[in-house]
């Protein structure tokens, strides 16, 4: 019986290709995108999941509490040894700071081989290995990092810098200066943890590249790249610790920065999805994503029961056949399941091939290593079981009762109306929901593309267009003069400044202050931008107030921006020029003699912070050229020969800084492409359902359209017989559509503190776009049914 059921569905298929066709595709690509959500989703959920003991791992964050409160994944340096010290609460405390872009190299190697690292190097305590689940393959991970000098490198990096030689005991330098000896190999890192760095260095050579951040007395600052992870003993629980967290602020800091500074507990399962403390996606998105899947399952489902419905008629005198000769109904209904089924069967493979396809895709928009292995993945297997009998069920139930239930004499004599195969309200509701969701994406595209476009082309408060960011990878003075010197004379240059990092930047380092004559610290914390003299002018950052600060290697004068005068308390901009600040602990101090307006100094998702501008050889990472983009290419070259005649023993690299202020943006670039996509494939869906329920329009009025072309009705007139059918469902989407989407997309918005607002233009464009593709799709098939013979058209009855 089944194997019949399941012929007969071929050959009812075979019959009907472009019902067959549609139906396919439509279901093909809801269950793509569902197949491809549903891998993403699993994968980011995955993330840390993998360490034994990941319920009793967590990392000590900053809390700071000013006029705000504020977080940062960071720790003062010397809070590692002291929670192991001062507590018990731990079985292992482990500190890892990292820095990206490191240059390595092999002074072994016969031509002494360079490696420019992207994910750079971590310093970390002997522990951090016993904390985390990172096996070495050689090596003991208890004595690996022991001892100063020492290196730990992935199996990867041990192929790239050695080849099939043993890599224990070999050497590694870094920044040129710096010589580790390979101690361990650990296995590859798994791809769903955010510790990306694959050199791991002995902590005690931390104070090569920070030796106030190594040092026990540099509590008053916070680098958001210094973690501190803990692995707690079997039954001590995060409130425990938290609550003998304030002691250690009240030790280590006076009464007011006791205040300021508090420490709490983040359980690494969070670290991937908090935003607040760097995290890569929250939950949140995640879990908007998977709705976005299941509507586009929902939307292909509806367009499946559209399309069969309006095909039910033509299967009448079948149907009556079959009850004639003795069919049951539930045979009958087993066998438009079969059909069903026959159909998402091959929407299935159609979907998979599509997934395997795209995956590549996803990979590199998302930066991941997704892969899709249905026969070795439980969760997949299982998810698209499920998704089968569910959309098999939900798609051919309906349709199977109507068709099952026709009264066979009715069936043969042709006498059966809309109502027998559900009429049109309930396909009005269903088309009604396909563009509602479709409508919701479109809004949500808009607003998105638009809080892009105001991020990128909102006036900053700097320069940002046309300046070329290189690395400064020695802080010698002669060395940085005779650069400066060189570039500045190339054609096309027009500035250049040595400095810690740009107006705007993704790594800050913040610290307390102390105004004048106060006693206390402020209740705020200040970003310290370390930068030569020709910071200002390089960047085009505006003084209000003073002048700016004078030529020096050392901090002897402050440039502030308007809103640490603001924080300040203080009138005018004047009134704290001559005044006396100090920072980094008190061990900074330097009159001010300058304000510039406020500038952003991190993405629009955060308030404008108090800043100031100090020189200090010493912190400079980045040199930022300003050049001429009349003639780029030379330019840039002559920059690099150059460059890399000043650093002959470093790796030369650049980016234009609009692109660095572009990153801070990236997950949003992410959502607005996959956003982007899925509308288009719900409204593809959409007009697919609603070519449906026209084609199911156009069967039932065949005789009258007949009738109409006959007492001599136009074309355009029939045209709008259908026409006014779609534009009133369309507007009733919108209807539904519009609150639902303002409200999600209010959401969102309330993420940046400065943002757009969604106006009337938003959801006009919304409205506009979708009458304009669904009328597309609605005059096709209107058209053909407007142009028909109405004498072949009356022949029909």
């Amino acid at each position: 019986m089944i194997k019949n059921y399941f012929k007969i569905a071929f050959r009812n298929l075979k019959r009907h290709k472009a019902y067959a066709f549609i139906n396919i595709a439509g279901l093909a690509l809801g269950i793509t995108c569902a197949i491809l959500i549903f891998t993403l989703v699993k994968y980011h959920l995955s993330y840390d999941t993998f360490h034994p003991n990941s319920d009793r791992i967590y990392r000590v964050i900053t809390e700071f509490h000013s006029e705000e409160v504020s977080y940062s994944g960071g720790v003062p340096g010397p809070l590692g040894k002291a929670f192991r010290n001062d507590y018990t609460f731990a079985e292992k405390v482990a500190r890892v700071i990292a820095y990206e872009n490191q240059l390595l190299s092999l002074p072994q190697s016969r031509d002494n081989k360079k490696f420019q690292e992207e994910q750079g190097v971590a310093y970390a305590d002997p522990e951090f290995f016993e904390v985390m689940d990172f096996p070495l393959v050689k090596g003991d991970k208890k004595t690996a990092l022991s001892e100063p000098n020492t290196a730990v490198i992935t199996q990867s990096v041990a192929t790239r810098y050695f080849g099939n030689e043993n890599p224990i005991g070999q050497t590694i330098r870094l920044d040129n200066r710096f010589n580790h000896k390979v101690t361990g190999v650990l296995q590859d890192l798994p791809a769903t943890t955010d510790r990306r760095q694959e050199i791991y260095l002995s902590y005690a050579n931390l104070k090569d590249q920070n030796a106030w951040l190594a040092g026990d007395d540099s509590w008053g600052g916070v680098f958001s790249g210094m973690n501190c992870f803990v692995l707690l003993k079997p039954g001590v629980t995060q409130a425990t610790v938290e609550k003998a967290l304030p002691a250690m602020s009240k030790k280590y800091y006076d009464a007011e920065g006791a205040k300021v500074f508090q420490f709490k507990l983040q359980p690494i399962s969070d670290i991937h999805f908090n935003p607040d403390l760097g995290g890569y996606v929250e939950k949140k998105n995640l879990w908007a994503l998977a709705l976005v899947g299941l509507f586009l399952i929902i939307t292909a489902c509806v367009n499946f029961i559209n399309l069969a419905t309006a095909q039910a008629l033509t299967r009448a005198k079948e149907i009556g056949v079959r009850k004639v000769l003795g069919g049951l109904r539930a045979q009958l209904f087993w066998q438009f399941i079969s059909e069903t089924a026959l159909i998402t069967l091959f929407a299935l493979v159609v979907a998979f091939g599509m997934a395997l396809i795209a995956l590549p895709y996803v990979n590199q928009l998302f930066e991941s290593q997704i892969s899709i292995n249905l026969f070795q993945d439980y969760y997949l297997l299982t998810f698209v079981g499920v998704l089968l009998v569910v959309v098999v069920f939900f798609s051919g139930s309906y349709p199977g009762l109507i068709l099952a239930g026709f009264q066979p004499m009715q069936a043969l004599k042709g006498k059966l109306a809309q109502k027998n195969v559900g009429g049109f309200s309930l396909r009005r509701g269903l088309v009604i929901t396909q563009f509602a969701i479709s409508q919701v994406l479109i809004i949500g595209t808009i607003v998105i593309a638009d809080q892009m476009r105001y991020s990128k082309e909102s006036d900053l408060g700097f320069n940002k267009d046309a300046v070329v960011m290189l690395p400064v990878p020695v802080r010698d003075g002669a060395k940085l003069s005779t650069l400066r010197s060189r570039i500045e004379q190339v054609a096309g240059v027009t500035g250049s400044s040595f400095c810690y990092q740009a107006p705007a930047a993704s790594s800050n380092s913040s610290t307390g202050l102390r105004f004048d004559t106060r006693t206390e610290d402020e209740v705020f914390s200040i970003n310290m931008k370390n930068a030569d003299d020709q910071y200002i002018p390089t960047f085009g950052l505006k003084l209000v107030a003073g002048r700016n600060i004078i030529p020096s290697d050392t901090t002897r004068e402050f440039v502030v921006n308007e809103m640490l005068v603001k924080k300040l308390g203080l009138k005018s901009p004047e009134e704290i020029i001559g005044k006396q600040l100090s920072v980094n602990g008190g061990t900074i101090t330097a009159p001010i003699v300058g304000v510039v307006k406020d500038f952003y100094n991190y993405s629009f998702r955060t308030d404008i912070s108090p800043v100031c501008i100090m020189s200090d050889i010493n912190r400079y990472q980045n040199y930022g050229v300003k050049i001429n983009l009349d003639n780029v290419k030379p330019t840039l070259t002559a920059i690099e020969k150059i460059w890399s005649e000043t650093f002959p023993e470093f790796v030369y690299r650049q980016e234009f800084l609009d692109e660095r202020i572009a990153s801070f943006y990236e997950l949003d670039a992410i959502m607005l492409r996959l956003i982007q996509f899925f509308s288009g494939v719900a409204i593809f869906i959409g007009c697919l359902g609603l070519y449906g329920l026209i084609s199911f329009m156009a069967v039932q009025k065949t005789k009258e359209i007949g009738v109409r072309k006959v007492l001599g009705a136009s074309v355009e007139s029939i045209l709008w017989l259908f026409g006014k059918e779609f534009v009133r469902l369309v507007i009733i989407a919108f209807v539904v559509a519009a609150p639902l989407a303002w409200w999600v997309m209010n959401k969102w918005l309330a993420e940046f503190k400065y943002k757009i607002e969604i106006g009337f233009g938003i959801f006009a464009l919304a409205i506009t776009a979708t009458l304009v593709i669904a009328g597309l799709t609605v005059g096709y098939r209107s058209f053909r049914a407007a142009v028909m013979n109405p004498v072949k058209s009356l022949k029909t009855e």
